[in-house]
């Protein structure tokens, strides 16, 4: 049993040691300082780890963190996503900003409960960092097409109706306040060519 658990420990930390040998701007940082410290980069992978995960435990400003970790990432991707010609990756990422908008309008809500757990904030970058897995069935995707989905789907008719609804009460506001808007700037022009008129007098 020992034998099997440190056998999956060392494939773990193979594969982890053969992503942080891939060229990229973080993996360049950490050449960089694994070169002056001497320590491998493996372990500095892991120390920072450990850091962010007792920052967000216990560290001041673990909200920001967790909503960094949570929104950097994925803003970065999804800009690369955007701007390639594949479009997959962009349904990719939709579904993550459906599922990252929904749990932030249902953490509104819950807010006041939500803070009585202990470790919120590690409990929910773990929860971001799950749903942004680069993997094929991540977070977002079981969330997004077990529960959202089908959940809209059944409501879409309604759910458009309400916006459609919305939308034209917005424009009559709109034709509304540009035409007090008209109605005041005539006013004042009246009032402005009135006075002028007195002072000639």
């Amino acid at each position: 049993m020992a034998s099997a658990v440190q056998q999956n420990v060392e494939n773990w930390k193979a594969k982890l040691d053969k992503v942080l040998h891939e060229k990229n701007g973080f993996t360049d940082l950490l050449e960089k300082v694994e070169q002056k410290t001497g320590v491998r980069r493996l372990y500095l992978a892991i120390g920072l780890f450990a850091l962010v995960v007792l920052y967000l435990m216990v560290g001041y400003g673990a909200q920001f963190l967790c909503n960094f970790i949570g929104f950097i990432y994925p803003a970065y991707t999804s800009f690369k996503a955007v701007e390639s010609t594949n479009k997959d990756d962009d349904t990719v990422w939709l579904i993550y900003w459906v599922v990252y908008s929904f749990f932030a309008l249902l953490e509104f809500f819950t807010d006041i409960f939500l803070f009585w757990i202990p470790f919120y904030w590690l409990l929910k970058c773990i929860f971001l960092v799950w749903c942004m897995a680069p993997t094929s069935y991540n977070g977002s995707q079981i969330i997004y097409y077990r529960f959202i989905r089908p959940f809209i789907l059944r409501y879409e008719k309604k759910i458009d109706s309400a916006v459609d609804r919305a939308s034209e009460a917005a424009r009559e506001a709109g034709e509304v306040a540009k035409d007090m808007a008209n109605d005041a700037a005539a006013d004042a022009l009246k009032k402005q060519y009135l006075d002028n008129s007195a002072k000639t007098d």
